[in-house]
């Protein structure tokens, strides 16, 4: 395919892209899920259970559309993409982490 200026575009990177940002979307949802189900009470116990379920879902569905190859999974394999997802997870944790600390230091010295 080609885009405006009739250069080659190069799906396989923005199928990757939607693939992590949908595992990680429901991986998060699992762990709010839990947490929701686990603290709360009545409705909102509820909730988490309902939040638990849709990431368990959203997160089957999208690592088996790419184990079938629906998301230009030719060349590569299911856990070296779970490998990757967590890898940036731990990324953006340690990077948001590390963003907050010196950002509180920096309130706390003025």
């Amino acid at each position: 395919m080609f885009d405006v200026l009739a250069t080659a575009v190069d799906y396989t990177k923005w199928n990757i892209f939607l693939v992590v940002l949908l595992l990680v979307f429901g991986l998060f949802l699992i762990l709010a899920g839990i947490f929701t189900a686990y603290f709360g009470s009545g409705k909102s116990r509820t909730i988490g259970v309902a939040l638990l379920v849709v990431g368990l879902v959203v997160g089957l569905l999208v690592g088996y559309l790419y184990a079938m190859g629906d998301f230009g999974s030719k060349d590569g394999s299911l856990a070296d993409l779970l490998i990757q997802s967590l890898l940036v997870i731990v990324a953006a944790v340690i990077g948001a982490l590390v963003a907050i600390g010196i950002f509180l230091v920096a309130i706390m010295k003025s």
